[in-house]
């Protein structure tokens, strides 16, 4: 059961609803499919915009209240001392699926050192890592019976991992002081 009720929750085309954490009156957040790291996730207006121009006020103004929100409670959870936060806004700047999101990664000194240093989650975002839509389309559709394997370490998580995490995080926001 997903954790914050039945009403269906869209990101562009796809049903996300058991990975919803956390629904303001603008805004939800869910886990990511494919995180980049551990508590890697995003903050989507409920209204399918695809730029973050096309907002209005209220919109705006609640998408950005509940990236602080989310931020903070991920923060704390994942045990971070900082955060990236992103928004490719556009396919040219990397959008993936046509519906604004802001990624809400949780980083901790050193975690990228392996990879080339902090600044290489940039290019995680901008690669094939990065690719939420992908990721989801891939999910969605039925597996061919010889599937490719992908030889890389971070894997597409399944729908009911996605789900126990949605529900943890959840639990967490009920827990944090706004």
């Amino acid at each position: 059961m997903p954790p914050l009720g039945s009403t269906p929750v869209y990101f562009g085309n796809f049903l996300v609803t058991p990975q919803v954490f956390h629904k303001t009156a603008h805004s939800f957040a869910l886990v990511n499919i494919k995180p980049l790291l551990p508590g890697h996730v995003l903050v989507s207006p409920i209204r399918a915009a695809r730029r973050l121009s096309d907002l209005d006020h209220a919109e705006i103004t609640d998408l950005f209240l509940t990236v602080q929100q989310v931020g903070k409670m991920v923060e704390r959870v994942y045990g971070a001392s900082s955060l990236n936060i992103a928004i490719q806004d556009g396919p040219a700047a990397g959008q993936s699926v046509p519906h604004l999101h802001t990624h809400i990664i949780p980083r901790q000194s050193a975690d990228l050192d392996e990879q080339g240093g902090s600044d290489a989650i940039y290019g995680m975002l901008e690669g094939e890592d990065g690719d939420v839509g992908r990721h989801l389309w891939e999910s969605s559709r039925k597996r061919p019976k010889f599937p490719t394997v992908d030889d890389s370490t971070r894997k597409p998580r399944t729908e009911p991992e996605m789900a126990e995490e949605a529900q943890k995080l959840a639990l967490e926001m009920t827990r944090q002081h706004l």
